[in-house]
């Protein structure tokens, strides 16, 4: 009788054992209506809709999975997580300028990465014009990733769990640059944020401070010409007037287009998170939001090819600044940041 109930007792354990190590997180589970586009109310039609890549949860969570893994690159030590960080509105708040494999060092910070369906290019410069191809950029830039898809391609085909992952959300085994890209693009293209304090107090249903509602009103007037509501970019590109870092060589915008006017000119960046997304500027030059004001309220300070708009901005107080850094710290979407859809899933 004894042996018996140790032998019964043996057995209850090993069964928790195995279960416990085999268990499913379900908090990971991606669903079809986590998939679902919703457009936030008030917000223009999106410019990559997803005509031609449908969305999937199993190609969605590929894509997460992607995102997340350092396979990617030539030395397996960098994924895009690496400098899209989650807790930063998957910027980059480590450092100035974007690292890559061998510890090398990138020439720009790292750009948030949200609300990306709306933007017309990508890259601080707009070298890129279509979301399924940005991956491509820092993937194959030889100071980030250093690789090449077609590597990637073979690399994933010799990785059992990507053959599978590839079966269950394209119907065969078949990993293609195409469907690398539009998995990636999925998973990207639905980081979509506009449930801040900001969205909360236009729809009625929070309240501002009075610093905040004055903050609001001097953005209107001296920052919007740029960061147009409800996205905070218009998508074009200026000349902020911050004196170039010579060691950087960085011609922006005109290292693109050839033309001369558009020599130091960069991609105005959407605002939601700002508070966040530190550093700030192309080059990471500015560690908090005091120094961005500081900038912006000296037009002495502004370099010969600022673009005339930063003009209108005018001399800003030390109670102007406050107050314009309270609203945009409205902009803060905390459902967006820890919204489990884009946590990584291999962090238990």
């Amino acid at each position: 009788m004894k042996r018996k109930t140790i032998i019964i007792w043996s057995l209850i354990l090993t069964s928790l054992v195995f279960f416990g190590f085999t268990s499913v997180n379900t908090y990971f589970d991606i669903s079809k209506e986590d998939v679902d586009l919703k457009i936030p109310k008030g917000f223009p039609k999106p410019i990559y809709k997803f005509k031609n890549n449908k969305l999937s949860p199993d190609v969605f969570v590929l894509g997460r999975e992607l995102f997340y893994d350092p396979i990617l690159s030539k030395d397996s030590t960098t994924s895009c997580a690496s400098c899209h960080q989650r807790i930063a509105a998957f910027g980059h708040i480590d450092h100035a300028l974007s690292h890559g494999i061998n510890g090398l060092i990138g020439k720009r910070n790292v750009p948030a990465l949200q609300n990306l369906i709306w933007k017309d290019a990508f890259m601080w410069d707009g070298g890129v014009n279509h979301l399924e191809v940005q991956p491509l950029s820092p993937i194959t830039n030889p100071i980030e990733m250093n690789e090449s898809i077609a590597d990637i391609i073979v690399k994933l085909r010799h990785t059992d769990h990507y053959v599978r992952d590839f079966k269950k959300a394209f119907g065969d085994t078949l990993i293609s640059s195409e469907r690398i890209l539009k998995s990636l693009a999925q998973f990207t293209g639905l980081m979509i944020t506009a449930n801040s304090r900001y969205d909360k107090y236009m729809n009625g249903s929070d309240t501002f401070s009075v610093v905040e509602k004055r903050g609001l009103e001097l953005f209107r007037q001296k920052c919007a010409a740029c960061h147009k509501e409800p996205l905070f970019t218009d998508n074009s590109y200026r000349n902020n007037g911050i004196k170039p870092d010579s060691s950087l060589k960085d011609k922006g915008r005109g290292a693109i287009t050839g033309l001369e006017s558009d020599d130091y000119k960069f991609k105005v960046p959407g605002l939601r998170n700002v508070e966040i997304t530190y550093p700030y500027m192309h080059d990471g030059r500015f560690r908090n939001l005091t120094q961005v004001m500081d900038h912006y309220a000296s037009p002495e300070r502004f370099s010969g090819s600022v673009s005339k708009e930063m003009y209108g901005i005018g001399k800003l107080t030390a109670q102007d600044k406050k107050d314009i850094i309270a609203f945009l710290r409205t902009l803060t979407d905390k459902s967006f940041i820890y919204d489990r859809r884009f946590v990584d899933p291999s962090v238990k």
